[in-house]
C-alpha cells in the first residue's frame, strides 16, 4: 500500500503523455510501473469507479474477486488498480469477446460476470476493452463499473447531446489511419484521433 500512497502524492506528475494507456468516454488511463491510474473525466467516470469498488468488495464475499481488477484507491479525481496487460486491438478497433470459444475465459470469470449482471446491474461485458490478460493468459475484468441504469439514464442522454464522446471507427483526417475516433454528437466534424490531438 506504501507505493499506492506515493502514487497518490505524486499523481499529477505521473499522469503525463509518456504514461498514457488509453481513454474512454468518462475516464483516461495512465500506467505507472505495476499500477494504472484512472483519471475521472466526468462525474460518470467517478460513479463507475465507485461501482467497481463496491462490486469488488461484494465479489470478495462470494469468492470471485480474483477475476476482476480491484480498486486500490479511490477519490473524486482518480482511482488506482493493479496493471493488467490490455487486450490488443484487432484491425485498429475493439471487438466482441466470444464467451463460447475464447479459451482465456475461465469458468470462474463467467460466474463473476453473471454475478455482476445479476446483483449489480452490470452491463457491457462483450467489449474487449473491458478486459486484460494475466500472466497465465486468463482474462481479467478491468473495467466493470458501468451499469445498465447508469448507461441508459445518464450516459446515453449526454452522448446524444454531444457532452460525452461516442466511438466511431473511421480514418483520422490528419494521419489517415482508420481507427477509433471520439465523436461528440452528430454535429462534431473534428475527425482527428487522440494521437493527432483530439481529446
Amino acid at each position: 500500500m506504501k507505493n499506492v500512497i506515493e502514487i497518490v502524492r505524486n499523481v499529477d506528475q505521473l499522469m503525463i503523455p509518456e504514461n498514457f494507456v488509453g481513454i474512454g468516454s468518462t475516464r483516461k488511463v495512465f500506467r505507472y510501473k505495476h499500477w494504472v491510474i484512472k483519471k475521472h473525466l466526468h462525474e460518470i467516470g467517478y460513479i463507475q469507479s465507485q461501482n467497481e469498488q463496491k462490486i469488488h468488495q461484494a465479489l470478495k464475499k462470494v469468492g470471485l474477486a480474483n477475476y476482476i481488477a480491484p480498486i486500490l484507491y479511490l477519490d473524486e479525481k482518480i482511482s488506482i488498480q493493479p496493471y493488467v496487460q490490455t487486450l490488443p486491438l484487432v484491425n485498429g478497433e475493439t471487438f466482441d469477446i466470444d464467451y463460447k470459444t475464447d479459451l482465456r475465459i475461465s469458468v470462474n470469470l463467467k460466474e463473476a460476470i453473471e454475478e455482476i449482471e445479476r446483483a449489480h446491474d452490470g452491463f457491457d461485458f462483450l467489449d474487449s476493452s473491458n478486459y486484460g490478460e494475466d500472466d497465465l493468459s486468463q482474462l481479467i475484468l478491468i473495467d466493470y463499473g458501468m451499469t445498465k441504469t447508469l448507461y441508459e439514464s445518464k450516459w446515453v442522454p449526454l452522448a446524444e447531446a454531444g457532452v460525452l464522446p461516442q466511438i466511431y471507427f473511421e480514418p483520422c483526417i490528419k494521419c489517415g489511419v482508420e481507427k477509433e475516433l471520439r465523436i461528440y454528437g452528430e454535429h462534431d466534424t473534428d475527425r482527428r484521433c487522440y494521437e493527432c490531438g483530439k481529446e
